[in-house]
């Protein structure tokens, strides 16, 4: 049991590391260097506003002020997406450590996983003082933006495990899932409103809310400013795990199978 937990704060320890690691390899060299990692969420955060808020006027369409209902919609897909798009390129980028006979190649999807948590916690805290600045301060409802978060990395590293598999075979991939995610946004939504949107048409909103990422934007909607209780969507939340639970059980799996011949691909 001593040899166990010794092990796994071992492992932590190293995942730790390398995803701090990771997060300041992005951006050495550059003059500005970690500030990129937060200038491109805040470009497209105000562009978004600006074209929907002010060109097309969609902010009549949300009960809430919509920069606050916008960003807190973008901050938990900005996560998603950088997340799963690092933890599927993980083991190309990091081929060297996979030769490695002696490396634990299963940490290093949940290295890109952890190492997208740097920028995604400041812009938590960004979106809780916006909200703040509109008039709806922190309540205890707040605290579930911790079960939301932790939801969303379980199943990002499901999707991981399973990707970075297969892209060492299948290099396209790659490009698949940043066209996943860019078609993504749009169908889970974050931009637009579907429930108001397509309120006559009950069945396309259910086909909406299929996609797993529509329960964790919702969550932080419901957490920062609508103050509905995770308790109050019990069916939602069943099938959200049920989904994550598939994922991370097929991922691993797969992960497990094909991690042999890793070594020999790359």
């Amino acid at each position: 049991m001593e040899r166990d937990q010794g092990v796994l704060k071992k492992n932590l320890k190293l995942v730790a590391t390398l995803a701090k690691n990771d997060f300041k390899a992005r951006f050495a060299g550059s003059y500005l260097g970690k500030i990129w990692a937060f200038i491109q969420p805040i470009v497209t955060i105000t562009v978004y506003w600006f074209v929907f808020e002010i060109g097309l006027r969609s902010g009549s369409m949300v009960n809430y002020p919509f920069v606050v209902w916008l960003v807190a919609g973008l901050v938990p897909w900005f996560y998603f997406s950088e997340a799963w798009s690092g933890g599927t390129n993980s083991m190309l980028e990091y081929s060297y450590l996979v030769k490695k006979v002696v490396f634990n190649i299963d940490l290093l999807p949940v290295v890109k996983v952890i190492s997208a948590l740097f920028i995604n916690a400041f812009f938590v805290l960004v979106a809780i003082i916006l909200c703040w600045a509109y008039g709806y301060h922190p309540t205890p409802y707040t605290l579930q933006l911790v079960y939301y978060h932790l939801a969303m990395v379980i199943m990002v590293s499901g999707l991981c495990y399973m990707t970075s598999a297969v892209v060492v075979f299948f290099r396209d991939l790659s490009q698949i899932i940043a066209i996943l995610l860019q078609v993504g946004m749009w169908a889970t939504p974050i931009l637009w409103p579907a429930a108001v949107t397509l309120k006559d048409h009950p069945t396309l909103i259910k086909i909406f809310q299929l996609n797993p990422m529509y329960y964790i934007v919702e969550g932080y909607r419901d957490s920062l400013f609508a103050r509905v209780g995770i308790w109050e969507r019990p069916l939602w939340a069943l099938y959200f795990w049920c989904f994550t639970a598939l994922t991370f059980f097929l991922g691993t799996r797969i992960f497990k199978r094909l991690k042999v011949h890793f070594a020999d691909v790359l």
